[in-house]
């Protein structure tokens, strides 16, 4: 990998943090937009991108474990691009879709009670399972961009450090990812 002079990483960190306080703010928005498509197919799609994800990241792991840096770098490499991908189809997706709620089984955009004790504690389970999928894929972004910013500039002792919290996030979101989907597909 060629390393990124040191005076340009500055300009770098403003870029992630810029990224990283963008993407939330898009995402967030994407529930009060709506644009015409039908972009339906799109959920197993970006959700077997995050299993992708989390397949690689573990190869990375075991690259690195091993000493193979540049086997390592293309897992990494693939899985941010999945990750972008995911990113990509996801706000398409929710731009051109009203959301799908847990438990709605006759799918009218509501819960009736009916469906409330159909669905039982599982509502709870699939909550707390979203919840912290969507708060560490926040945490994740700007931690995965300034991991990789670190190997880019050769500071491996920083790139590991930082690798030793983004990785677990990184895993832990790719694989929430899958389950959540999972979890919702039949409200679709």
């Amino acid at each position: 990998m060629n390393n990124l002079p040191i005076e340009h990483a500055s300009k770098y960190k403003r870029l992630i943090l810029a990224v990283s306080i963008l993407i939330p703010l898009v995402v967030g928005a994407l529930f009060r937009i709506r644009i015409e498509g039908n972009l339906s197919f799109l959920p197993p799609v970006y959700a077997s991108f995050n299993a992708a994800t989390a397949v690689l990241l573990v190869f990375a792991l075991l690259a690195i474990r091993k000493h193979q840096m540049a086997l390592h770098r293309s897992f990494v490499r693939m899985a941010l691009l999945l990750s972008i991908l995911f990113l990509a189809c996801y706000v398409a997706y929710h731009l051109t879709s009203d959301p799908t709620y847990y438990g709605d089984f006759d799918k009218n955009g509501s819960l009736n009670g009916y469906e409330v004790f159909q669905i039982g504690g599982w509502r709870y389970v699939y909550w707390i399972i979203l919840g912290s999928h969507i708060g560490l894929s926040m945490v994740v972004i700007p931690l995965v961009l300034n991991a990789y910013l670190y190997a880019w500039m050769g500071d491996y002792a920083t790139h590991k450090k930082l690798v030793k919290a983004a990785f677990p996030i990184w895993l832990y979101v790719a694989i929430t990812g899958v389950v959540v989907y999972f979890m919702i597909s039949p409200f679709y």
